[in-house]
């Protein structure tokens, strides 16, 4: 939909306006409104925290856009001696500080509450309303974060939110613009959060249907297709994860058709800014994809002295600690890499298919193998003995050829429809951070749009 814009503008002369409607001002938030940081009592000290019913907020409470559930409680005790101090309920809370995404992050309060000195307090004063100065803070949350570094760890402070400039306009305005992005965000928001859910749908199909074929054969017509005689005859595989399988199909545990290769503990030491990358833990992402941004190097040397531990394209890969521990990743890549420690690779033995192998890893059964068997807790592990042990449907090899080629096509397509969605998804999100900043900035009057 199109919107019309202001009959008159000028130039703003403020950071981050550029013009304005005629009628409008602009002003740094240090005059038009009150803000604070917080504080955490001594998380040792029992009495500031246990049976407490005071509202107490941490940074990561700002995802949300709006709170209505406070983080913990602290004790009056616990208030009285730490430097947290009361927000109002409709002020606003901004991160100062906070991992990925948080810092810069803005919430409006549904509740009283205190909150952490990682965060700040701002409660606009009367020429500003709390919703309409929600969504221009949320338009200029990367400049925001911008005003403190480029560095992870260097945070905002007061002195900095307060050099925010602010666009000033009359109140009812700022209502009709507030009232306006609640309502169409909404339905963007709506319409995104189907997107998702397809998504996760489309994912799960594809995982479903990987398991299926890998232990219980080709559909009939798929089989047919490739020269095979569908299945007719199943017997108990006496495992629990694979149920029947296909009679000719021998359960038996990966180790008898697969290898494992682990990787080298390479010193940091003597990592390049070129040469030949080495794929860490932490360049296989939960998707199982290689991802190179942050790559480390060894000199073009190192392969020859560590060729064991070299990896070409096609190389399925996973990792063996962390939080993406047993997760499948094909090295797509046309430079090959070196593996660092806790990254393995797999290789098909005999006559059974690689490709075959690599749908038998990504299979739900496999990944739920990995679940029970990891062990450490917060960090999990797990060997290459274990990783081996799994009892997988072993396949005849011509039909473990046909199945790869199978599931190459039929997921292929279903990774189609995820790309598709995928791009509708991240279409809307960017034109409903283009309205915002199009409504909070006046390049775009939307005032009857919500008469």
């Amino acid at each position: 939909m199109r919107y019309p814009t202001y009959p008159e503008y000028k130039e703003s002369d403020a950071q981050w306006l550029g013009q304005v409607p005629g009628h409008w001002g602009a002003v740094s938030l240090r005059w038009i409104s009150q803000r604070y940081a917080g504080g955490t009592p001594d998380k040792s000290n029992d009495a500031y925290w246990e049976d407490g019913d005071i509202p107490w907020l941490n940074s990561g409470s700002v995802n949300d856009g709006y709170i209505t559930e406070p983080s913990a409680y602290i004790t009056r005790e616990g208030f009285a001696n730490s430097s947290a101090k009361w927000i109002p309920e409709n002020a606003l809370v901004m991160a100062l500080a906070g991992q990925g995404k948080t810092k810069g992050m803005v919430a409006l309060l549904g509740i009283r509450a205190t909150c952490n000195q990682s965060m700040a307090a701002i409660i606009p004063k009367e020429k500003l309303t709390p919703r309409f100065l929600y969504w221009w803070l949320v338009s200029n949350y990367q400049n925001i974060r911008n005003m403190a570094g480029g560095e992870q760890r260097d945070g905002l402070n007061l002195d900095m939110l307060g050099s925010i400039p602010c666009p000033l306009l009359p109140l009812t305005e700022q209502t009709a613009i507030a009232d306006f992005l609640d309502r169409e965000t909404g339905r963007i928001d709506t319409l995104v959060a189907k997107k998702q859910r397809l998504i996760v749908l489309l994912k799960e199909k594809r995982t479903a249907l990987i398991s299926r074929t890998v232990t219980r054969g080709l559909p009939a017509d798929a089989a047919r297709e490739f020269g095979l005689d569908p299945h007719s005859r199943f017997k108990d595989s006496g495992i629990e994860w694979l149920g029947e399988v296909p009679e000719g199909w021998e359960p038996t545990p990966l180790k008898f058709i697969a290898g494992i290769q682990t990787g080298y503990a390479f010193s940091s030491d003597d990592f390049t800014d070129e040469g030949i990358p080495v794929l860490r833990i932490g360049d296989i992402s939960r998707d199982g994809c290689v991802d190179f941004t942050n790559a480390k190097y060894l000199p073009e040397t190192y392969k020859i002295a560590y060729s064991k531990v070299l990896i070409t394209r096609g190389a399925i890969v996973m990792a063996m600690t962390g939080a993406t521990i047993g997760k499948a990743g094909k090295y797509d890549l046309d430079d090959p890499a070196l593996l660092n420690q806790r990254v393995c690779s797999f290789y098909s033995t005999g006559d059974n298919d690689q490709s075959f192998l690599w749908y038998l890893l990504n299979a739900d059964f496999y990944l739920e193998y990995i679940k029970l068997t990891a062990f450490g807790g917060a960090q999990p592990n797990i060997s290459d003995t274990e990783l081996l042990g799994c009892i997988v449907a072993v396949a005849p090899s011509a039909e473990q050829t046909a199945i790869a080629a199978y599931l190459d096509r039929e997921t292929a397509k279903i990774d189609k429809l995820v790309e598709k969605v995928e791009m509708v998804t991240a279409r809307l999100q960017e034109y409903r951070t283009a309205l915002i900043t199009a409504a909070v900035t006046g390049k775009i009057d939307v005032r009857e749009a919500v008469a």
